[in-house]
């Protein structure tokens, strides 16, 4: 794979990882206003918003690098009737706007919180789209391998997998500087942050099974679907065998047998440190799992006809 490739996973992977993170974020943040008031929600989510921005103003910069010429990039908007490519351009761009205007208004406390409510949901249902149109651009008659349900299923179970882990990641780092900054919130925080790592360990667990649920059977089916399709079949479970392996293995163990050892430590306070290895240590892994099923994603497939 050269470097445009790469490119294109770290974009797929870090808008899908934006978007998951977002829905994350506004449902933790509901329930610990509710929980605990608004103030204290916005200390728990103000912070951790902040990574979303970065991380999809990476995904941004990464996008035109996998360009060939990205001055040609509105052009490609054009083509709305007849290309998913032109929907993924436009709805990148507007997602990443609206986010970045949310985020402005959420830090600055612009607004009333139903205006910013409704520009978040907003915000979440651009990003929803922008994953379904990620995934239509695969689903093409002359790449059997991706013309499947499986893409964007996969897809959007790395946008809920990797978007719960991140916001873990963030939860028990804002924790970590409250601690420091602000330590009169800390037992507030503390509680909300255990609060919210159970119910993102519950989710790793459940999302990890639907990968490791589909996968055999989207490899039966390619195996079944064809001289092309097999092909593929074969490519993953030969040459890149190894890889596709260490990917399951990876995303078992980050986000399920982490995913168990998070909910157990967050059900009880005084385990915060061991919470924060375990938060960090499941979102790496399952990180690396999941730019690997990328990886092969794009070089597993094979084209029918030129």
């Amino acid at each position: 794979m050269n470097a445009r490739d790469w490119a294109l996973i770290a974009f797929t992977i870090m808008t899908q990882m934006s978007v998951g993170s977002l829905l994350v974020l506004g449902v933790v943040h509901y329930y610990a206003s509710r929980k605990a008031g608004m103030e204290e929600a916005d200390r728990l989510s103000d912070r951790s918003l902040l990574a979303i921005v970065v991380v999809l103003a990476l995904a941004m910069v990464a996008s035109l690098f996998h360009l060939g010429n990205p001055l040609n990039a509105p052009r490609a908007v054009t083509n709305l009737a007849t290309s998913w490519l032109s929907w993924e351009i436009l709805l990148g761009v507007i997602f990443a706007v609206v986010v970045a205007v949310f985020a402005l208004m959420q830090w600055r406390k612009i607004g009333t919180f139903g205006l910013r409510n409704i520009i978040a949901w907003i915000a979440a249902l651009l990003g929803l789209a922008l994953v379904y149109s990620q995934s239509r651009i695969y689903m093409l008659v002359s790449q059997p391998a991706w013309n499947t349900l499986a893409t964007p299923i996969l897809f959007f179970t790395t946008t809920l997998l990797l978007g719960s882990l991140a916001m873990g990641a963030a939860f028990v780092a804002n924790y970590a500087y409250v601690q420091r900054k602000e330590p009169g919130c800390a037992d507030a925080q503390c509680e909300l942050m255990r609060g919210a790592l159970r119910w993102i360990a519950i989710a790793s667990i459940s999302l990890v099974g639907v990968e490791l649920i589909v996968y055999p059977l989207y490899l039966g089916y390619l195996a079944s679907n064809g001289s092309v399709a097999a092909s593929s079949a074969k490519s993953m479970v030969g040459p890149f065998g190894l890889i596709f392996a260490a990917r399951l293995i990876l995303a078992f163990l980050g986000a399920g047998v982490f995913g168990v050892f998070l909910y157990q430590n967050a059900t009880s306070a005084g385990k915060e440190k061991i919470l924060g290895y375990l938060a960090y240590s499941a979102f790496v892994i399952v990180l690396v799992s999941e730019v690997m099923g990328r990886f092969l994603f794009y070089a597993t497939s094979y084209r029918i006809g030129v």
